[in-house]
C-alpha cells in the first residue's frame, strides 16, 4: 500500500532529532531565580529597553537589539540551563521571535566581553569568539547554529545548521526549556528535551561567557543555572 506523502512528512518531522540522555553527575556552579534583581547580568541594549527581575522571572521587552550577560566565566565542561517563553499578550514588543544565546564568549585573545561593551545591536557581536543559537529568528521562520570566529561581517554557517521545521520554532506563551553544553569536542544546543544542534569542534571554545540576546521581543525567563559536567 503506499503511504500518504503528507501523513510520512508529519510523521518524520514529530521525530525526536535525539533524545536528551539521562542526567550523568554534575555540578551547579551558578543559578539565578530572579528574585534579587539584576545583581549578576550586565544588560546591553541598542533602545532603552525594560528589563526587571522579579518573582522568579527575568522580564524583558526590548524595542532592538539586547544581550543580557551573565557576569560569571565559564570554565571547562559545563551546561547551560533555563525556561524561556516568547510573550503574545498584545504588547507593543510582543513580536514571537528571536530566543537566542551566546556562550563561551570571548574576545580575540580570550578577554571578556563585559571589558568591551557593545551598543547592543547585532553586527557588534562579530568580533567575538561563541557559540551562538538563533530560535525562532526572523520573525520565527528560523532556527540556526553559528561557531563565531571573530571577524567582522562573518558569521559562519553551515547548511546542516540552518534550519526551518515549524517544530523547531517558538509557540507563544509557552515555557520552552533551553540546554546549552560545552563539553569539550562536543557542543550542543536542546531544546524541550531534543537537541536541535551538535558540532564536534575540533578547537572548542573552552572558557568564556554566556549572553541571552533577542531583538524587538519580550521574553520571560526563569531557572536559570550553569552546572559542570561530570565524567
Amino acid at each position: 500500500m503506499m503511504l500518504d506523502r503528507r501523513a510520512l512528512l508529519a510523521g518524520l518531522a514529530a521525530t525526536p532529532l535525539a533524545a536528551e540522555p539521562a542526567s550523568a553527575k554534575s555540578q551547579r556552579l551558578f543559578a539565578d531565580d530572579f528574585r534579587r534583581g539584576l545583581d549578576q547580568w550586565v544588560i546591553e541594549a541598542e533602545k532603552p529597553a525594560t528589563v526587571l527581575a522579579r518573582e522568579g522571572v527575568l522580564d524583558i521587552v526590548a524595542p532592538a537589539g539586547l544581550t543580557a550577560w551573565f557576569k560569571h566565566e565559564l570554565v571547562g565542561s559545563v551546561a547551560i540551563a533555563y525556561e524561556a517563553q516568547a510573550v503574545s499578550e498584545g504588547g507593543a514588543y510582543d513580536r514571537v521571535s528571536d530566543l537566542n544565546a551566546f556562550w563561551m564568549a570571548r574576545e580575540i585573545g580570550g578577554g571578556s566581553p563585559l571589558d568591551h561593551p557593545r551598543s547592543g545591536a547585532f553586527a557588534d557581536y562579530d568580533t567575538l569568539e561563541t557559540y551562538y543559537v538563533g530560535q525562532g529568528g526572523n520573525g520565527n521562520t528560523t532556527t540556526r547554529f553559528r561557531r563565531y570566529v571573530g571577524r567582522p561581517g562573518d558569521r559562519p554557517l553551515l547548511p546542516q545548521h540552518d534550519h526551518a521545521a515549524p517544530d523547531e520554532m517558538l509557540t507563544p506563551n509557552r515555557w520552552t526549556s533551553v540546554r546549552l553544553v560545552a563539553d569539550g569536542n562536543r557542543i550542543e544546543y536542546w531544546s524541550e528535551g531534543r537537541r536541535l544542534f551538535h558540532l564536534d569542534d575540533a578547537a572548542p571554545y573552552r572558557r568564556g561567557w554566556f549572553g541571552l540576546r533577542t531583538t524587538q521581543n519580550h521574553l520571560r525567563v526563569r531557572n536559570f543555572s550553569v552546572s559542570r559536567l561530570g565524567r
